[in-house]
């Protein structure tokens, strides 16, 4: 299997995890809340946390939606930003990467 097959069938795996990840936040925020003061102040602090992670899941979807065409307009694997090549080993821990190891290193910076 190369390299790109491998990374673009775990980009589909974690898309996957992430849309049942979405799929019970949403049904968990849906479910009916306690009518008593207190165990509702605790569940609207847990909303709170699913609704982050939600959101944190939802910016995760949309690089890996990012990074899945880049791989069908043949641009997988070069940086979005000076055009060079990312690691394999950078590609192999963050398959989403726009970037390349320098440019993140610069945008954090």
């Amino acid at each position: 299997m190369t390299d790109l097959v491998r990374r673009k069938s775990a980009l589909l795996k974690r898309l996957s995890e992430l849309d049942h990840r979405i799929h019970a936040i949403e049904a968990e925020l849906d479910a009916p809340h306690s009518k008593d003061w207190e165990d509702a102040a605790v569940e609207h602090e847990g909303d709170e946390v699913l609704e982050v992670l939600g959101q944190t899941s939802q910016d995760e979807i949309h690089r890996i939606q990012a990074a899945l065409k880049r791989v069908r307009d043949g641009e997988y694997g070069f940086c979005v930003s000076c055009g060079e090549n990312i690691t394999d080993a950078r590609l192999d821990v963050v398959p989403e990467t726009p970037f390349c190891s320098a440019c993140a290193a610069k945008m954090t910076s």
